[in-house]
């Protein structure tokens, strides 16, 4: 995935009148708001989003980490094609007791999943809720394109998950934000 591929784009079809909006990973959104699926966008898709130009290789997820939110999640994964990174069952991820040895014993923070035909495309999913998902939800932001509904984290709980996190390139896109918001 590219940087340009993770923003909404409007572009023109030749011979038409209209303007056409194109999402990628369009199939991801449209499949976990049919499955009802309670997540938000975080990461580098989060800061595009939210009007940071910023490359980005992957799409990352908070993912409310009940068992039946999460069962739905890892049967919208597996109907879309997507596969666990690493060499467990898909449905590990949902018992967290799998989760919690995966943090202690492998200091893991996301689990990933790639697609089966198109292997650039990424998606990490957070292990734990670093912030309870409740908050998060409480303040997401959404946004609407060609009929999907997009949950994404709030600037402030995006920049505490950026402080979590504390590399080099997360405290650079705080700056970023944070650069944005005085603008």
């Amino acid at each position: 995935m590219r940087a340009w591929q993770v923003r909404f784009e409007e572009r023109r079809d030749p011979g038409s009148k209209g303007t056409k909006v194109q999402v990628f990973y369009e199939d991801v959104f449209r499949k976990l708001s049919e499955k009802k699926v309670r997540y938000v966008v975080v990461g580098g898709v989060a800061l595009v989003l939210h009007g940071v130009v910023r490359f980005t290789a992957d799409l990352d997820l908070l993912v409310e980490m009940g068992e039946a939110n999460l069962r739905r999640f890892v049967e919208a994964m597996g109907e879309l094609g997507y596969k666990p990174k690493v060499p467990v069952k898909a449905g590990d991820f949902i018992l967290s007791e799998k989760r919690r040895q995966w943090r202690e014993d492998k200091g893991m923070k996301v689990f990933s999943f790639y697609h089966r035909q198109r292997p650039m495309n990424l998606i990490d999913v957070l292990v734990e809720e670093p912030i309870p998902y409740e908050m998060v939800d409480r303040q997401k932001k959404i946004l609407a394109a060609r009929g999907i509904h997009i949950p994404v984290i709030s600037v402030e709980h995006l920049k505490q998950l950026k402080r979590i996190a504390g590399r080099p390139q997360d405290l650079a896109d705080i700056e970023a934000l944070e650069e944005l918001h005085r603008a």
